[in-house]
């Protein structure tokens, strides 16, 4: 059955106390709102169509850059619910298929509970997300009739009784697209709040004679972002997950705690993490590789029986082969690190290609920046770049060919020869003395007046 995934992304987020729309707040380095999307695109949906409304532009700008082909309306009033799936009616026109509607707030939806409604769908006309919360405080609340749902009542509608079911409504629905905008329709707003209320649609379509059923899901799945503090359950919620996931695939954390993922990380097994890591997005890191304390990787790939840091960062484009040694306080970007180069402390490699078995002295910088372009700096096999050396891009040095401590290396190195880029040493006898001395009678006649 085809599939149209429509996400409501309009609200203003008040409690947030934010000029970013709530939606683009991000959850392990991604937005809230590509969380709802990863999970629906399980679905292979043929239409996905958001719902915006504050701060539209920066939302739209947001999601077309995640998938170009969604479709972004807009809710210039924010109505309810009801009023909001009812924005993409024209987008819509003419769709045969289920729609179901998620939350751009609500990043944690499993793909496979949308896979269960979807299969629900063959027996009901609406199917609904249900879960059973410790506290259902002010959730909605399902109201069953036997194994089918009856209707749903919202908290501030519930008589007592109502009000005591523990059984709650996450505000995700699916039902065939057509009869979705039939019902809508029919829904009004004579309701505590003077909304129109999706959840409406349940009643009405049993009022017809349809059926309703309901998919239960865990509570964890319908956390919901509304605040700041929200915000943070949601980021600890997501680490403990991925955290837990990477244990069970054969990962060590050392510290587990304190390493943090991003929403895509992929780490092989027998990978070693250890304490205070941080992954940001777009970070794999084969099988076997080791990744030391207190290094931060952003958009790279970290091959197998590679070693990187401690106190290492790892920035875009960064790709280290097999057995690579990256060390303490080394930042690789945009760089190639062929196999068994060693980049062990203190230097700068970017824009920049090294050769295999190369070693790169502490100290060095790749100067790849002349304040308008970015210059390439190759470094071929077994060569060995002296402590301290800096290479002006664009610069090539040569295979098994080696840099003076020291040097500032300006033009090209050809294969085997040593370069010398350093001004001579001229050793002036008693020089130092003498100013010494002469500095220390300024200083103390400066104390005298």
């Amino acid at each position: 059955m085809p599939t149209a995934l429509i996400i409501l992304a309009a609200g203003q987020g008040t409690r947030m106390q934010s000029d970013r729309p709530k939606v683009l707040h991000e959850v392990a380095g991604a937005p809230l709102i590509a969380h709802a999307m990863a999970a629906g695109a399980a679905l292979a949906p043929e239409r996905t169509v958001i719902v915006a409304g504050h701060g539209a532009d920066a939302v739209r700008a947001a999601v077309l850059d995640i998938d170009p082909d969604v479709a972004v309306v807009v809710q210039q009033e924010q109505l309810g619910t009801a009023h909001a799936v009812a924005q993409t009616r024209a987008v819509l026109d003419g769709f045969t298929g289920d729609a179901i509607v998620l939350y751009g707030d609500t990043p944690f939806i499993r793909p496979e509970t949308l896979e269960a409604m979807a299969e629900a769908r063959a027996r009901h006309a609406v199917v609904v997300l249900g879960f059973e919360p410790a506290d259902p405080g002010r959730y909605g609340r399902l109201v069953m009739a036997g194994d089918a749902l009856d209707t749903i009542v919202e908290f501030k509608d519930a008589t007592p009784e109502e009000q005591a079911i523990g059984l709650c409504n996450s505000g995700v629905i699916a039902a065939d697209c057509a009869l979705l905008f039939e019902l809508i329709d029919a829904v009004g707003n004579d309701n505590a709040a003077g909304e129109y209320y999706l959840t409406d649609i349940v009643g009405l379509a049993r009022a017809r004679g349809l059926s309703a059923g309901i998919v239960v899901c865990d509570e964890a799945e319908t956390l919901g972002v509304n605040s700041r503090a929200d915000l943070a359950r949601a980021e600890a919620a997501f680490q403990a997950r991925a955290r837990a996931e990477a244990l069970e695939n054969g990962v060590t954390l050392v510290a587990p705690e304190t390493v943090f993922f991003a929403h895509d990380t992929v780490i092989g097994r027998d990978a070693l993490i250890e304490p205070n890591v941080i992954f940001g997005a777009g970070v794999t890191v084969e099988s076997g590789a080791h990744i030391r304390a207190f290094s931060h990787l952003e958009g790279a790939h970290v091959s197998r029986g590679a070693v990187v840091g401690p106190f290492a960062r790892l920035r875009p484009g960064a790709e280290l082969s097999e057995d690579v040694r990256v060390g303490n306080f080394v930042e690789v970007k945009n760089a190639l690190v062929a196999e068994g180069a060693k980049i062990n402390h203190l230097s700068y490699i970017g824009d920049a290609t090294v050769g295999a078995e190369a070693n790169i002295g502490a100290g060095t910088v790749t100067c790849n920046y002349d304040g308008v372009f970015k210059h390439h700096t190759e470094i071929g096999a077994r060569a060995f770049i002296g402590s301290d050396t800096m290479l002006v891009a664009p610069v090539r040095i040569g295979e098994g060919a080696m840099t003076a401590s020291g040097s500032v290396i300006t033009s090209n190195v050809p294969d085997g020869a040593l370069a010398l880029g350093r001004a001579r040493q001229d050793n002036k006898p008693g020089l130092a003395a003498k100013l010494f001395e002469r500095l220390r009678a300024e200083k103390a006649r400066r104390k005298g007046n």
